[in-house]
């Protein structure tokens, strides 16, 4: 007696190799493709808030170039008293302009400051822009893969009720014990669960991508596929540990400490006050000029515990500078070092899809044929659909090797490798 194939192992067989780079197609609002959405996303609330650190370090160091602002004071003097001072016969009136100047370079090391910390927020928003870069890649396959295993799970359900079909008959022809029956079914129950579990993270994975991009429309759909590039063959970039955004950071924020202890030294020199005015002498009807200097007398304090301070500072910053160095170069060879090891278990493990599926068919030939028993079919679908969420993941895993070692560059991802 021999069945012939159901209809999910005959679309399983004919589209075998191509399951895993097309997600479903349902009718849903389909996010753009990666660098589209990428390109989009440059509005999004991280990168916004990003770029308003930079506006605000911009506005610092403008107002850094101000100079001191002028005072002007008036005076009135010998009114409103006694004997020849009652009235104002007696007044004295002073109009002054008085201006203090700064002294010791402390303007020019103000700008220097400030100009040092716009660099610095230029460089944490473009590793901001990178980390950004990195967690949409992953949240984009993320949502990829998950509406990929809720088509596996489908087509797991499909072929388990297959099976059961199969038993059924095999039951009703007297070839196996009702047993078999029994537990074919309970297999598809199981396999109802897995699908359940896998539309939950599928819906789950979707919410974040859409909410990483602040996207006004719910995204339900992926129509261009990003885990296909994990089965492109390209030599592997090498990344530069004092170009990664990290050091560069450090870096940036070394040279802003050290422009800070110029300014902490520059205060330790006294500023200079001029003042300059015109006196009316009210008892002899004439005008005097009126002029004067003050110097403060730096005897107690000469801003020593401020410079000491900012001079701990600059030294924890040169620390943080080799730390960062040092990161960037354990972070680098680790995300290379995954990234040869996942281009390696992507071919395996499509190798793996290939045979698991090709055993599968004989297993089932052999079963309809009476020659198998049923543990063996369903030993054979588990492998298989085990072997086909190991090729996804391995494509995972490339993908986010692949998107780490771009964001140690500095760059966007699935980009330009040169």
């Amino acid at each position: 007696m021999t069945f012939k194939f159901g209809g999910a192992l005959s679309a399983l067989l004919l589209g075998a190799g191509t399951s895993l780079l097309i997600p479903s197609r349902a009718l849903a609002d389909p996010a753009p493709a990666f660098h589209e959405l990428l390109r989009q996303a440059q509005a999004s609330p991280r990168l916004r808030e990003a770029q308003a650190t930079v506006g605000q370090a911009e506005g610092l160091a403008r107002q850094s170039r101000a100079w001191l602002n002028p005072s002007v004071s008036l005076n009135v003097e010998n009114f409103g008293g006694k004997g020849s001072y009652s009235g104002n016969q007696s007044a004295e009136t002073t109009a002054a302009v008085e201006q203090t100047i700064e002294l010791g370079g402390k303007r020019s090391a103000r700008i220097a400051a400030g100009d040092a910390g716009v660099e610095a927020s230029r460089a944490r928003a473009n590793q901001v822009s990178a980390d950004f870069a990195f967690d949409l890649a992953q949240a984009y396959a993320d949502a990829e893969a998950a509406d990929i295993r809720l088509q596996l799970a489908r087509d797991s359900l499909a072929l388990a009720e297959d099976d059961a079909r199969v038993a059924d008959a095999l039951v009703k022809a007297g070839k196996e014990a009702d047993l078999r029956s029994v537990q074919a079914r309970s297999v598809v129950e199981a396999a109802r669960a897995d699908v359940d579990e896998a539309q939950a993270a599928r819906t789950g994975a979707f919410a974040r991508l859409t909410a990483l991009v602040d996207s006004p429309v719910p995204f339900t759909s992926i129509p261009v596929s990003l885990l296909a590039h994990a089965d492109i063959d390209e030599p592997i970039p090498t990344a530069d540990p004092l170009n990664s955004p990290g050091y560069l950071v450090a870096q940036a924020e070394r040279a802003e400490v050290a422009k800070r202890v110029r300014i902490e030294q520059t205060r330790s020199s006294p500023d200079v006050t001029v003042s300059v005015g015109v006196r009316r002498l009210a008892a002899d009807d004439s005008n005097a000029f009126v002029g004067g200097v003050s110097v403060p007398f730096p005897i107690f304090d000469r801003n020593r515990g401020n410079i000491s301070a900012v001079q701990s500072e600059l030294s924890a910053a040169d620390e943080r500078v080799n730390i960062a160095r040092l990161d960037a170069q354990a972070d680098i060879q680790s995300a290379t070092g995954r990234l040869y090891a996942a281009v390696t278990r992507v071919k395996s493990a499509q190798d793996s899809e290939r045979t698991a599926l090709e055993a599968y068919r004989l297993t089932r030939v052999g079963y309809e044929a009476g020659k198998l028993p049923l543990s063996e079919v369903l030993n054979a679908r588990r492998t298989l659909t085990d072997a086909r969420n190991q090729s996804l993941k391995a494509r995972q895993d490339r993908l986010s090797a692949e998107a780490e070692l771009a964001r140690l560059r500095g760059v966007a991802p699935f980009g330009d490798q040169s």
